[in-house]
């Protein structure tokens, strides 16, 4: 779950990281007074959850009133790769001699942290590591460990940087690495971290994406980040605790893992059109499984069910429970087939068939696909 970049410079601002003067505002009206209370020039940067908006025309410098008029009117009335913009963050031009770059991530083949900083800040990190890897710098930290200072001193002893900026940099990454691990984040980033005319550093931009699974483990000022979901039914999906991602399609798909929910979507898309994709994890219920049944079934025009699920530590008997008494409650028409296999399987067989599911008990899951295809062609 990404963060809004004026809720990021918040918590960078609250944890000691230099960012500029700045307010949100939802009207030119509202804009106006934050520049008024600021001063002129002002930044004016659409809040949208994506990344790219400088290039997609979504940050503009408004140096007069007439301008900073202009400029949010024409925000206000834009798309941001696809999504529209409802606020803008009016923040204060600072006078920049540098910029660099300092993020953290989770490096997914090692499984640890990594601190990434490059003395080529305001571009693509990808694209300074292809054309200028010697600008680059990384450390990996221990998955729970703390970040000391002495190290985020010595990753930098390889940069072009003052004593001064170097001590000054080394603040923030610690700084930055502390928001990291207590946000439970998977990107915090500052592109481009600006050295200022009096030699101090600034975060031009703050960005924090957190993990799905700690979103209800943090508490952010009350905002409610699974609201922010405009997709309905993606919403409901973080909702009732799965991972649901909806696409153009009109078979609806239950799976227990995302490794078995991607393998049923291609092989469904051999044929049909899958209308989402949806993995339950390690938690199935009765309630779960009933929640997930009425998440199908809010798509409109869908035409066919596949469950497929596996019992290891999963009670699939239980979900089973919940899916047929979905049907049952809700009379539902459409042809659904199930594929269930391991522990207590032939109990999952009996509970699905009393609901009128039918059940594919081979392994293969493009046997249960070709029976919902023939269903779905008589």
């Amino acid at each position: 779950m990404r963060l809004h970049e004026y809720e990021a410079a918040d918590i960078f601002y609250k944890e000691g990281i230099a960012v500029p003067r700045r307010g949100v505002a939802e009207t030119t009206e509202g804009a106006l007074d934050i520049a008024d209370r600021i001063g002129f020039p002002v930044m004016l940067k659409a809040q949208v959850l994506v990344g790219g908006r400088g290039l997609a025309g979504g940050i503009k410098t408004a140096t007069t009133i007439d301008e900073l008029e202009v400029f949010c009117g024409e925000l206000f009335d834009s798309e941001i790769k696809g999504l529209p913009v409802k606020k803008i963050m009016v923040c204060g031009k600072a006078e920049v001699i540098r910029e660099l770059y300092v993020g953290i991530t989770v490096d997914g083949f090692n499984g640890k942290p990594v601190i990434i900083v490059s003395t080529k800040g305001g571009v693509s990190i990808e694209e300074t590591a292809r054309t200028n890897p010697e600008k680059i710098v990384s450390f990996y930290v221990e998955p729970g460990a703390d970040l000391h200072p002495y190290q985020a001193r010595n990753m930098l002893k390889g940069l072009d940087m003052s004593k001064r900026l170097r001590l000054g940099c080394s603040v923030v990454i610690e700084r930055l690495y502390k928001i990291f691990k207590s946000h439970e984040a998977l990107i915090a980033e500052i592109n481009p971290l600006a050295v200022l005319s009096n030699s101090g550093v600034m975060a031009l931009d703050a960005v924090l994406e957190i993990d799905d699974s700690a979103v209800s483990r943090i508490q952010y000022s009350g905002t409610d980040l699974i609201g922010r979901i405009e997709n309905p039914l993606e919403r409901k999906g973080k909702e009732i605790g799965v991972t649901y991602v909806d696409l153009d399609g009109d078979i609806g798909l239950i799976s227990s893992g995302a490794g078995l929910g991607m393998a049923s979507m291609d092989i469904i898309g051999q044929r049909m059109r899958p209308a989402n994709f949806l993995e339950t994890g390690g938690g199935i219920t009765d309630k779960l499984l009933y929640k997930c049944m009425e998440l199908l079934m809010m798509k409109e025009g869908l035409r066919g069910i596949f469950i497929n699920i596996y019992g290891g530590i999963n009670p699939i008997h239980e979900g089973a429970k919940g899916v047929v008494r979905y049907i049952q409650e809700h009379n539902v028409k459409i042809p659904i087939v199930a594929k269930a296999l391991g522990n207590r399987q032939e109990e999952t067989w009996e509970i699905f068939k009393s609901g009128g599911v039918h059940v594919v008990t081979e392994a293969a899951t493009e046997k249960a696909i070709d029976r919902l295809f023939e269903l779905l062609s008589k």
